[in-house]
């Protein structure tokens, strides 16, 4: 008994040994184990870390932004008015750039910019990881600048903006900031439609910043929506080039010119002198910004007498064959005194028209009454925003005194006494040219025709027509006839205003007119600011403009030609009368 005790004894202690060394050995092989991997993140961050860094580096995941381009701007036929080119940006982080590295003197000559200013910048911003250096430079130069391999120094891919047609479309298009936003013009009015979104993507950059490889795309770009507008750049070509020239031949300060296209309202063409390149802003002059076809008002003088004649036979107190007496020549309200050019004697509304007489429209005004006028004008969209939308745009004033004076009945009718601007009188014409119907106006193309307003009816439009065809055959606008077309249209020229008010010297010269005059197809109407050659009348300045316009422009458009005439458009002799 005693003996199988003691060897029972013998074999627990023999266990017990045995499982002390296996816990001991394993707690061993642990111990070495946590040492091994301690030594081995110490010697990784602390003795050599130039491995962490490299593989870290190989390693950087990154989320980048994808630019969007801007929406391209055409006109009516496709043709690019605004597009959006990439082009690239170089730029630096100031915490990896050392601003003694010797390349620098390279890179500042290459970009154009001053080095000790950039050295400066470096180290200013020695805290920041981004700076721009020269943005958005051609994809060679950006090339060139890499090529250097400076640390630190990067370029990414963007967008500018770029105007094919230059100065000829300035004030329509306008243009974008640096930033591709808005600035003037249909850039501004349509931003949000022509602005993309931009996009994002997680991407995986070695350690100088170059995209090894694309991970996950977040969010895609997407581009900025297209937009045509309703300009014919064929039309906006040959109207700033000779609206150029006549405003150069006449030392004239300014001059507009606006073409619209009668059955569907939108806006063919419209050009302004001075204006400026979209594309080299470096001598840019803030008072060449402003498109003056809708921002700028004036006065549009006998232009208006057309209209009131409309006026008057719609009120049925007036027939076309009436006749009045405008002897002597001038007529008497209190202190002020209404002159024509010189004593006309008897003449009937279309002699009225043609010879454009001041005192014959008198007495129409005071025998129809000023509200009547009013009306009329206001209904062809005269005294109202024209519906463009277009940044900035004045909408003019038509006066209406609870009251009104003779005087004013008179002034009112021929054109005085109210501001326009060229749209707007241009859509006044546009109604009497299509017979009646005030169309929308539009600076975008239009795809179906449409629905228009009746506001004049359709025989007193058509007489009226006839009356504007006798102005250009023998009137004051003989110079507005355009070569091979029959045309229509009245001359205007009224004083301009200053600061002192009328300024005697200084006048603006128009013509309004439409062609073919028995089926019109287009509207354009001319007004050149404070010519100084000598010749200021409507007549002499604005009508031969007309006559040249409208001739090319009625080539381009396929209008079969009408008449057999010699000479050149706008050569036409004038008849000693003034409008």
């Amino acid at each position: 008994m005693s003996g199988q005790g003691t060897q029972t004894t013998w074999g627990q202690r023999m266990a017990a040994g045995l499982k002390a060394w296996r816990f001991g050995t394993v707690l061993g092989v642990f111990l070495l184990v946590v040492a091994a991997l301690g030594w081995r993140l110490v010697d990784l961050h602390v003795v050599d870390n130039e491995f962490l860094r490299k593989q870290g580096d190989v390693r950087t995941i990154r989320v980048e932004t994808i630019d969007a381009h801007r929406g391209v701007i055409s006109d009516r036929h496709g043709e690019p008015l605004a597009v959006s080119t990439p082009v690239q940006t170089i730029w630096a982080n100031p915490s990896e750039a050392n601003p003694d590295e010797p390349r620098l003197a390279n890179l500042a000559r290459l970009l154009g910019i001053n080095e000790a200013r950039l050295r400066e910048r470096l180290r200013d911003y020695a805290g920041r990881e981004f700076i721009y250096l020269r943005r958005k430079v051609q994809p060679s130069l950006a090339r060139d600048a890499m090529a250097l391999d400076i640390n630190g120094v990067y370029s990414r891919q963007e967008y500018r903006r770029y105007y094919p047609a230059g100065e000829v479309t300035a004030h329509v298009v306008g243009f974008t900031d640096i930033d591709e936003r808005g600035q003037e013009g249909i850039e501004l009015a349509y931003n949000d439609w022509l602005s993309g979104e931009s996009g994002r993507k997680r991407v995986l950059k070695d350690n100088r910043g170059r995209a090894i490889k694309d991970l996950t795309l977040i969010r895609d770009a997407q581009p900025g929506q297209k937009l045509e507008l309703s300009l014919d750049l064929r039309l906006q070509y040959l109207a700033y080039r000779e609206l150029k020239a006549v405003v150069n031949a006449h030392k004239a300060r300014g001059g507009t010119l606006v073409m619209l296209d009668v059955d569907t309202g939108e806006v063919l063409a419209m050009v302004n002198q001075g204006s400026y390149n979209p594309n080299d802003r470096s001598q840019l002059a803030a008072e060449n910004l402003r498109n003056k076809a809708i921002t700028d008002l004036f006065e549009p003088g006998s232009t208006m007498k057309p209209i009131t004649v409309a006026a008057a036979l719609e009120s049925g107190l007036y027939k076309s064959g009436d006749t009045i007496d405008t002897s002597p020549g001038y007529r008497r309200f209190g202190r002020f005194t209404i002159r024509d050019h010189r004593n006309y004697g008897v003449l009937d509304l279309t002699g009225i028209i043609v010879k454009s007489s001041n005192v014959g429209m008198s007495k129409i005004a005071s025998e129809i009454g000023g509200d009547v006028i009013r009306d009329l004008y206001s209904r062809l969209g005269l005294g109202q925003p024209t519906g463009v939308g277009f940044p900035g745009e004045a909408v003019g004033i038509l006066p209406a005194p609870p009251k009104w004076r003779p005087v004013e009945e008179a002034t009112l009718s021929y054109g005085y006494g109210m501001s326009v601007n060229a749209l707007q009188l241009a859509q006044a014409y546009m109604v009497l040219a299509n017979g009646g119907i005030r169309y929308p106006l539009s600076l975008l193309k239009v795809d179906e025709p449409p629905r228009g307003q009746r506001v004049l009816s359709e025989g007193v439009a058509h007489e009226v027509r006839q009356m504007l065809a006798e102005v250009v055959e023998k009137g004051t606008g003989t110079r507005a006839q355009p070569g091979f077309y029959s045309a229509g249209g009245k001359t205007g020229t009224v004083h301009l205003v200053g600061a002192q008010g009328y300024e005697d010297s200084q006048y603006k010269a128009i013509f309004a007119g439409m062609a073919p005059i028995d089926n019109p197809r287009i509207v354009t109407v001319v007004a050149v600011d404070a010519p100084q050659s000598g010749e200021y009348y409507g007549g002499e300045v604005a009508a031969p403009v007309f006559a040249r316009v409208m001739s090319d422009a009625l080539r381009l458009l396929n209008v079969k030609p009408e008449l057999e005439v010699t000479g050149s458009p706008g050569e036409s002799p004038t008849t000693g009368e003034r409008g």
